[in-house]
């Protein structure tokens, strides 16, 4: 029996193409803030610009964003990855970004909304066929999950 539910190849390529490239800017992101920045510095960094709890903001948002951005090119966990990071870039447009209106040259949201809606897209949508997703927990996990 087909499983009609399933994504097309092409579909599926479409969005492992959006998986490896918006998971690689997510976990460049997160390991800025862990190896070049350093978490103490990416604490003052979100201090300085007014993110609340700072100290705990900080390494869980570099964490979440260098581990989710390594899951989302797997495919692995795709859509609570997704939804996470979505909720991640909700979180910077509103607190960071708004304020200073669209272009990113300017620090506006341009750039944390393409992220955010491209990670929710990644988490209405799902992995596709070519992932570890895919591979492995199609018909074994709820559809949520996988």
């Amino acid at each position: 029996m087909t499983n009609t539910k399933a994504p097309s190849s092409a579909a599926s390529l479409g969005l492992l193409v959006l998986r490896v490239v918006v998971g690689a800017i997510f976990a460049a992101h997160g390991a800025q803030k862990i190896f070049e920045y350093t978490i103490p510095g990416t604490i003052g960094s979100f201090a300085d610009m007014g993110v609340p709890l700072a100290e705990i903001a900080a390494p869980v948002v570099a964490f979440v964003e260098l581990i989710g951005g390594i899951l989302l090119i797997l495919g692995l966990l795709t859509r609570p990855v997704g939804i996470v990071l979505a909720i991640d870039m909700a979180v910077a447009l509103i607190l960071v970004h708004l304020p200073a209106g669209l272009w990113v040259g300017d620090g506006g949201f341009e750039f944390v909304a393409v992220l955010g809606v491209a990670a929710l897209a990644l988490a209405l949508t799902g992995a596709g066929r070519f992932s570890v997703d895919g591979a492995v927990l199609r018909g074994r996990a709820p559809a949520w999950l996988s």
